[in-house]
């Protein structure tokens, strides 16, 4: 695998382990608070990080010419990220997480008709590969269709249309990327927050305030692993995310992985390591 794919997956892991983290945190606090109002103060903590950085580049911000891409980029996010909070209040920490691997699918999918990216057959087959594995850990017979299933798949489509505009938008400053994601998250989801607002006990405030910032540092990690690699070729690595999935909910909620879940990591680590070995083949065949 080149260098800058390696960089790309380094970022990209560091991403989803403080976002597995912060869906810890979600997960305990989504009791109290309604989605939508911990997204929104998830983005005011963001603001506040990210307000000198947009001063520093103010010349990147006021020349940049994306700005429809960059609005469609922040609505999809902010759907994403909303229907995200809302699963974890619904259903149980493993199912949504599970469910959320169906992203690589759908990236490979619309980066192909959206972006012109080529996805060889060896990236489909190690993609499907790994969602028959999530199929084997969930047990699609037993989900019946709720708010709170309707939400994960929900984030899944909106999450894959978010990435893939991050794709678009590589060459753009890192840092503007952050500023428009914080700013149009924060004003997306100001009236909605403000209408549903229930008070927060200073008990929750650091559960709050360590959401926010773990967002803030994984957003930066995930859009330096999206700016570094092709989207196709980083959607396979997320299925390793099952794993600090199956370990964060061991050790927060003292649920014992069943042996489906056991089976379904396996399955998904081969379909990680069969769709690496063919990239690396393929990129070393004479062409």
């Amino acid at each position: 695998m080149p260098a800058p794919s390696r960089l790309a997956v380094a970022w990209l892991l560091s991403d989803m382990v403080l976002v597995t983290i912060m869906t810890v945190l979600v997960k305990l606090g989504g009791a109290s608070y309604p989605a939508v109002q911990m997204v929104f103060i998830r983005s005011l903590i963001g603001l506040v990080s990210v307000l000198p950085l947009a001063w520093r580049h103010r010349h990147a911000l006021r020349t940049t010419r994306q700005w429809s891409r960059h609005g469609f980029r922040v609505l999809c996010n902010t759907l994403a990220l909303n229907a995200n909070f809302a699963a974890l209040t619904a259903l149980p920490l493993a199912l949504v997480n599970a469910i959320g691997f169906m992203r690589p699918l759908v990236v490979l999918a619309l980066a192909t008709f959206m972006l012109g990216e080529r996805s060889g057959p060896w990236r489909w087959i190690g993609a499907c590969i790994g969602f028959v594995g999530v199929l084997i850990m969930v047990g699609p017979s037993e989900i019946s269709w709720d708010f709170g299933l309707l939400a994960a798949l929900a984030m899944v489509v909106f999450g894959s249309l978010a990435t893939v505009q991050t794709r678009a938008l590589a060459g753009e400053n890192t840092t503007v990327l952050m500023v428009f994601y914080t700013v149009g998250l924060t004003l997306f989801t100001a009236l909605p927050a403000l209408w549903v607002w229930q008070p927060v006990t200073t008990a929750d405030w650091p559960l709050l305030l360590a959401i926010g910032v773990l967002a803030q540092i994984g957003q930066y990690c995930y859009l330096r692993a999206y700016q570094s690699s092709p989207a196709n070729r980083l959607a396979p690595f997320h299925y390793l995310s099952i794993v600090l999935a199956s370990l964060a909910g061991f050790l927060a909620f003292g649920e014992v992985p069943a042996p489906t879940t056991f089976a379904g990591i396996a399955i998904i680590i081969a379909a990680l390591v069969l769709t690496t070995r063919l990239d690396r083949r393929s990129q070393n065949t004479p062409q």
